[in-house]
């Protein structure tokens, strides 16, 4: 259940800034398959706030999630699609040194099969947007 390309992670560099792609389902309708994130490792973590961590059991799949609570030894993780699983609900809390870094921009790459003025126009209305926290995260938590 990988939410993040292999070659996402960070390459040693000044920037505290990377590129990562998703590949899955666990953040619709936040994030799609092929998004494009722009990461800034080292972030500060708050509540709400879409991450990217290492898996507890696989460390070196990088998955993205949902900070939604803080708790004793690390962050509770959630994905936007309750469905697809793969979140703290399997795998229990996330240990603060695997979280590396905050989601803050989303862009989605053209579709070459789209050519059209409308759908060009479409695709730059909609591609890229900030990823901001979302304080509703708590209550999933406690739906679940």
């Amino acid at each position: 259940m990988p939410e993040l390309s292999q070659d996402a992670e960070r390459v040693r560099s000044p920037l505290p800034f990377g590129v990562a792609e998703v590949t899955g389902p666990s953040m619709v309708p936040t994030l799609h398959h092929g998004d494009r994130l722009l990461v800034h490792y080292g972030a500060r973590v708050k509540r709400g706030d879409v991450i990217v961590l290492r898996h507890p059991f696989q460390q070196d799949l990088l998955v993205v999630k949902r900070a939604a609570e803080r708790r004793d030894g690390g962050w509770w993780v959630l994905g936007d699609n309750a469905y697809a699983g793969g979140d703290s609900t399997d795998y229990g809390v996330v240990p603060d040194e695997l979280v590396l870094g905050r989601v803050r921009f989303r862009y989605r790459p053209r579709s070459t099969a789209r050519r059209s003025p409308p759908a060009l126009l479409g695709w730059l209305l909609t591609s890229a947007r900030p990823v901001l926290s979302d304080r509703s995260a708590s209550r999933r938590l406690r739906a679940r």
